[in-house]
């Protein structure tokens, strides 16, 4: 707990023990219970809010794959080469083993597809 050990906490309690004094000591224990308290309730309440905004797709979510740490710009930069090469190709996928079909030939007089809403 914030890099106290055992022996340092118990320290730090008699330490406080002396400066309240008797009379005092019981009420400034009974405040610091109560904002443990709050502060777990205002956690719990956040981990709700987080999971009611999030909707149920918030239980499937794999918070490793998150993780800064998991971070590679190599890998990243690989992926999204492959998924430039083949769009329809699942990221991490290798190209190798994906197979392709060959384009279809236009018959003659045919015209090629037109997207209007392309650009």
């Amino acid at each position: 707990m914030f890099g106290i050990s055992g022996e340092k906490l118990i320290i730090l309690v008699i330490i406080a023990a002396f400066v309240l004094g008797p009379e005092r000591l019981p009420q400034y224990a009974k405040q610091l219970a109560n904002l443990i308290k709050s502060v777990r309730r205002m956690a719990e309440g956040a981990k709700d809010q987080l999971a009611n905004e999030l909707g149920p797709e918030y239980q499937d979510l794999d918070w490793k794959k998150l993780d800064p740490r998991q971070y590679d710009p190599r890998r990243i930069i690989r992926e999204a080469l492959v998924e430039d090469l083949n769009p329809k190709a699942p990221i991490g996928t290798d190209l190798n083993q994906v197979k392709t079909t060959p384009a279809q030939k236009l018959s003659v007089g045919e015209q090629a597809p037109f997207d209007s809403e392309a650009t």
